[in-house]
C-alpha cells in the first residue's frame, strides 16, 4: 500500500469514528485501556503503532504522556501531527509498516489500538511485525493489540455475500460541511481467514442527492486465539493478561474484542 494513499480517508476519519465509536460500535473506554496501560507499562517510552489520526496518540498527550506514532498511512499521520502542533506537542509522528519500522529508541510500551493488528494479512506478515516490535521493545517490555474471536454464524453469512453487497453503516457530515454516508460490504474467506469488503461512501447535497462517491477496499484477517498463542510464543512473548473488552472484562467464551498483553521474553 502507498504510503500517500487514504487522503479523502484521513481528512475526514475523526468526523464519522466519533459517530462509529459513540453510535454503532462498543468501544466505550478504549482511550482510558490504553492510557491506564502506558502509565503502568511506559516509564520507558510509548510508541502508538497504526496511530491514524491520533485517538489514543493525543489522548495520552493531553494526560502527561507524550508518545511517539507510526502509521502506515502517511497522510493520517500528517493529520495526527497537525493536531498535536495545534495542541502545543511536539511528538515524533512518522509514516512507516509495524513490519518494518525503526526509531532512535527502544521502549517499554508499545500500543497497537482497535483493529491495527488485523490489517496484517498473513501469518509470515504477523510474525513479522511482532519480531520487529520486540527489536523496538526494552527487555520486559509490553505490548498490547486486539484480534476478533471468528464466529461461526457472522462467517457462514459472509460468505454468502459479494463485495458489493453493501449495508447502511452510518451518516455524518464530511469536513466540507456536506452529509456524508457510509456503507460496507464484507465477505469471508475461510482457507485465508481474510475479511474482504469495501467501504463505500456517498456525498450528499443539501436535497439528498448523491454528488460525489468512493469506494476503499478494506481486508482484516481473523485469528484464532490458540493460533495467536502458539505465534506468539515462537516470537518470544509471553501472555501476561487477555481480556474481553476495554473495561478489562473476562476473555472467557467469545469476544468481539479480544485484547492481548504481552511481554517482550
Amino acid at each position: 500500500m502507498d504510503l500517500h494513499d487514504y487522503k479523502d480517508v484521513a481528512e475526514n476519519y475523526d468526523l464519522y469514528l466519533d459517530v462509529m465509536y459513540k453510535d454503532v460500535d462498543n468501544h466505550s473506554g478504549f482511550q482510558d485501556f490504553y492510557l491506564d496501560f502506558a502509565k503502568e507499562y511506559g516509564k520507558d517510552g510509548v510508541i502508538d503503532i497504526a496511530c491514524g489520526t491520533g485517538a489514543v496518540l493525543l489522548y495520552l498527550a493531553d494526560h502527561g504522556i507524550m508518545a511517539d506514532g507510526t502509521d502506515l498511512s502517511e497522510a493520517m499521520c500528517q493529520v495526527a501531527n497537525d493536531k498535536a502542533k495545534a495542541k502545543g506537542y511536539n511528538l515524533n509522528i512518522f509514516p512507516a509498516n509495524m513490519t518494518e519500522f525503526r526509531s532512535n529508541r527502544k521502549y517499554s510500551c508499545a500500543i497497537i489500538a482497535r483493529s491495527g493488528f488485523m490489517h496484517l494479512l498473513t501469518p509470515r506478515l504477523q510474525r513479522e511485525a511482532l519480531l520487529n516490535i520486540r527489536e523496538n521493545l526494552v527487555d520486559g517490555g509490553m505490548l498490547t493489540f486486539n484480534t476478533f474471536d471468528p464466529n461461526p454464524i457472522f462467517q457462514a453469512e459472509q460468505m454468502n455475500t459479494k463485495d458489493t453487497d453493501y449495508s447502511l453503516r452510518l451518516e455524518y457530515t464530511n469536513k466540507q460541511g456536506n452529509r456524508e454516508k457510509i456503507y460496507n460490504a464484507i465477505t469471508y474467506d475461510p482457507y485465508t481467514q481474510i475479511m474482504s469488503g469495501n467501504w463505500k461512501f456517498e456525498t450528499l447535497d443539501e436535497n439528498g442527492a448523491v454528488i460525489e462517491e468512493r469506494v476503499r477496499p478494506l481486508k482484516m484477517r481473523q485469528t484464532y486465539r490458540q493460533e495467536m498463542e502458539y505465534l506468539l510464543e515462537l516470537t518470544g512473548y509471553e501472555i501476561v493478561n487477555v481480556y474481553g473488552g476495554y473495561q478489562k472484562e473476562s476473555s472467557e467464551g467469545s469476544a468481539k474484542n479480544v485484547i492481548w498483553c504481552v511481554r517482550k521474553r
